[in-house]
């Protein structure tokens, strides 16, 4: 008689991984206030890569957001609408426009990421031993490789 032995435990960890992200995305989306601004998640973070990035083509926005052209074009047309970003013509070539920032749009993104990062900074005071900060930078590094990982196919 055999036993299973269940999943690798990569996938174990890969789930626990996942459910842990999401419960912080949700939680620095609560603290940071960005249920109260009237935009999706997938809009803020066009907003962001525009204020970071701008000005900016909306293929490169697609590129940048792993979402499809027509995803882009409803979250622009959304920005646009808002006031938060507005299209030029690219000077180099007239076909393409290109998307920048309202002034109010970058001070908008800079403070839910100053919310963001004060309740991340207070959670590590609170949470984290001072021992444990080796740790917690080991961890960000393995995060930040995770989110740079080029599998070569294409995604799931």
């Amino acid at each position: 008689m055999t036993t299973n032995p269940g999943p690798p435990r990569s996938v174990a960890t890969a789930q626990r991984l996942n459910d842990a992200i999401k419960r912080l995305r949700a939680r620095l989306r609560s603290e940071s206030g960005h249920h109260a601004i009237g935009l999706t998640t997938t809009q803020l973070a066009v907003l962001g890569s525009v204020v970071r990035e701008g000005p900016v083509t909306a293929a490169r926005l697609a590129s940048l957001e792993h979402v499809s052209p027509q995803s882009i074009a409803q979250s622009l047309a959304v920005l646009k609408a808002a006031g938060l970003i507005h299209g030029e013509p690219d000077a180099r070539d007239g076909r393409r426009k290109l998307m920048s920032p309202d002034p109010s749009a970058t001070e908008l993104i800079g403070t839910l990421l100053a919310g963001r990062a004060s309740f991340l900074s207070r959670a590590i005071d609170h949470v984290v031993a001072p021992d444990e900060l080796g740790e917690l930078e080991k961890a960000v590094e393995l995060l930040e490789r995770l989110a740079a990982a080029d599998l070569g196919d294409g995604g799931i």
